[in-house]
């Protein structure tokens, strides 16, 4: 990795951390999605690089504690859903809907995925951790509801991404 992909990669770790910041008033509503898309449609594996960046700043800024450890993982299934899509040749017009619906995906099955070791930590039995999925549904939606409406900007900052990418090769 060179100097100028790591300055990147910094950039863009810091920007989602940051909107997360400005936005957390708002449960759910960030553009992480939005650059997780954008990063793993441009980067591919070197995705990862800001994606863990952000998780250390989450924990660094936070604290490392119980809530932080689904961090590791829950965003994962975002990145390796977008590999995926980004391995298919889809036509043009049908990129930012299938693009939109894997960010709201994302958002709506977040509660799902951040339950089970927060259930583990917590020593809740299965009916407690269901209860505690349920309970947060109206968060999930809002946020499954935000990453949709994010998603419609992934494919022009891939194309911008992409186009500044290549000019810095030439």
């Amino acid at each position: 990795m060179n100097t100028r992909e790591l300055t990147l990669f910094s950039m863009f770790a810091a920007v989602m951390f940051a909107s997360r910041l400005l936005m957390q008033m708002i449960p759910g509503v960030h553009i992480n999605g939005l650059m997780i898309a954008a990063l793993t449609l441009t980067y591919r594996q070197r995705a990862l690089i800001p994606l863990y960046l952000y998780v250390a700043l989450e924990g660094l800024f936070s604290g490392f504690a119980m809530w932080w450890v689904p961090y590791v993982y829950i965003w994962f299934p975002l990145w390796a859903a977008f590999m995926f899509l980004g391995k298919l040749n889809l036509p043009t017009n049908a990129k930012t809907p299938a693009y939109m619906i894997a960010c709201g995906l994302h958002g709506l099955l977040f509660g799902i995925m951040y339950a089970p070791v927060q259930a583990l930590m917590f020593g809740l039995s299965f009916r407690a951790m269901i209860a505690w999925v349920i309970a947060g549904i109206p968060f999930d939606i809002i946020h499954a509801v935000a990453n949709t409406i994010a998603g419609i900007l992934i494919l022009p900052l891939v194309t911008m991404m992409t186009t500044l990418k290549e000019k810095q090769k030439a």
